[in-house]
């Protein structure tokens, strides 16, 4: 049996997923990793990290049954424009800055006061501290050190690629998120990498996303399990590659995307840049798409779990479950977010009067605004920890909602709409968001980025005729939710009052600049 190997690099942890050659489900597999959050508004994580993620979860999906002998062709995909910072050795000189960090925020003032025209018109995107660039301006102010010694430079999906095969370099869409990347010319904008503070030489070369990178070599079959001689295709970004795996193929498509992050991506015939969205390339030749994203969506699952929900099982009760003490929470049973989810089913729509703002790491769109905090409001003697788990799932779907309203300034057609990510696996989640948008919502599976990148691996390696022969031959949508219309007017009430709090607390973390 063929099997295509799809590896994505998510915020949260890597992923990677099987296919048959015709598409069918072979098994899948993940590992999470380390967020380092050493000052608030900071985020990093180790390179080395995503490597040994690697090998574990390669190993946990052959010991589901899956050959690593039989896999033909590998692709990848990561987080986006998260700069690796190398000596001449490849070796990483610092760990990397996510693009959820937050430190950068005077030098995206200084950007937006001398150069906000400039960058936009060159890269399509406006300065915020989630691009490359002004974090490279922070580290030549307060590292210079680090830039100094930096050799080569490349990005999450790059980078472990470059140690499966010893070749470095990225694609355009990846490059695209950098804010030194010139959108016209298709290559590196000298005057804004100079202004990064790194050397011209220092950056990769290009090449598509379905091009072969290079193969595996025996040092990376050694720990891997993959055949050394393997053909490793590019991949893209994460977003890029999601989009495209959820068959969004055709101007008009929309994505809803519940992962780390949240999206409303916006597919489109031509670029149409906007200074409060993020403007990409398409996996599709000549395609593009519009983003309007929010920074925390099951990220704030993740941190909800970490922070309120691991105790010992024996002390846990969940309504609808048995007593205390026969929680089975071992691999294959029951797990945290189902547990959560079964506790947010307890309470209500509204959650008793409690609304969550998921700003846990400040906000991207509509807001762009870094000093935004999460808050939990309306609570009262009455709330009940389920109140807490629904409030923070229709507070993310709020939150995406809100995103949602630029795109529909901006007059960008919707044919159908995808709901994509983690999240989405939650039925209750899934019927959430269906409700606040009040429109109806096609679930595709797998439809995520470690399948999407499992289809660049056979189209690169000429399994497909092209990226489109792919999806129509291998994507199938598991379920289609329609909007209950009972519950989409209660949703849209409770969405006008979570937009007055925003608006009611924002100034106040503008006053506080809480850090």
């Amino acid at each position: 049996m063929k099997i295509l190997l799809g590896i994505d690099y998510g915020t949260g942890g890597c992923k990677v997923t099987a296919l048959g050659a015709d598409g069918s489900f072979a098994g899948e597999a993940s590992t999470e990793y380390v967020t380092y959050h050493e000052h608030p508004g900071w985020s990093e994580q180790e390179p080395d990290d995503w490597w040994t993620s690697l090998c574990s979860s390669l190993r946990k999906l052959a010991a589901k049954g899956v050959d690593l002998k039989d896999v033909v062709a590998c692709a990848l995909d990561g987080s986006t424009h998260n700069a690796v910072l190398m000596d001449g050795a490849f070796k990483p000189v610092r760990r990397t800055i996510m693009w959820t960090d937050q430190r950068a925020t005077a030098e995206c003032d200084a950007l937006r006061a001398g150069w906000g025209e400039k960058v936009f018109s060159t890269c399509y995107q406006m300065p915020a501290p989630t691009w490359t660039l002004p974090q490279m301006m922070w580290l030549k102010a307060n590292e210079p050190e680090v830039l100094a010694k930096t050799e080569h430079v490349l990005f999450v999906k790059d980078y472990v690629r470059y140690l499966l095969t010893g070749n470095a370099a990225t694609d355009r869409i990846e490059a695209q998120g950098t804010l030194f990347f010139d959108m016209k010319k298709g290559d590196w904008a000298d005057e804004l990498v100079e202004l990064a503070g790194l050397k011209r030489s220092a950056l990769p070369g290009f090449i598509e996303p379905t091009d072969v990178a290079g193969h595996v070599t025996a040092a990376a079959a050694a720990e891997t399990g993959l055949p050394e001689g393997l053909p490793v295709v590019c991949g893209s970004s994460d977003s890029a590659v999601e989009d495209y795996g959820a068959g969004a193929v055709e101007p008009g498509d929309l994505i809803i995307k519940l992962a780390t992050a949240g999206n409303v991506n916006s597919m489109t015939a031509e670029a149409h840049p906007h200074p409060k969205t993020l403007t990409y390339s398409h996996i599709v030749p000549g395609m593009w798409y519009s983003v309007s994203a929010t920074n925390a969506a099951a990220l704030c699952q993740r941190w909800m779990r970490d922070t309120f929900f691991k105790v010992e099982s024996s002390k846990f009760q969940v309504p609808g479950l048995p007593e205390p003490g026969t929680l089975n929470l071992e691999p294959g049973t029951l797990n945290w977010y189902e547990v959560m989810d079964r506790e947010a089913a307890s309470s209500e729509i509204g959650a008793r009067g409690i609304f969550f703002h998921p700003y846990l790491q400040g906000e991207r769109c509509p807001y762009w605004d870094a000093n935004l905090r999460a808050s939990f409001t309306g609570v009262s003697i009455g709330s009940t920890r389920g109140d807490f788990c629904r409030a923070l799932l229709e507070g993310v779907a709020f939150s995406l909602r809100d995103c949602y309203g630029t795109l529909k300034e901006m007059r960008l057609p919707v044919k159908r709409i995808f709901l994509i990510g983690g999240g989405a696996r939650s039925k209750l989640w899934s019927e959430i968001v269906a409700n606040v948008f009040n429109c109806s919502v096609a679930v595709p599976t797998p439809g995520d980025a470690s399948f999407g990148a499992c289809l660049l691996a056979g189209t690169g390696i000429g399994l497909f005729t092209d990226v489109k022969d792919a999806v129509a031959k291998c994507l199938h949508v598991d379920r289609t939710i329609d909007p209950d219309p009972a519950a989409a007017a209660k949703y849209d009430h409770l969405y006008t009052c979570y937009k007055r709090i925003h608006d009611a607390l924002a100034p106040v973390y503008s006053q506080r600049k809480t850090p």
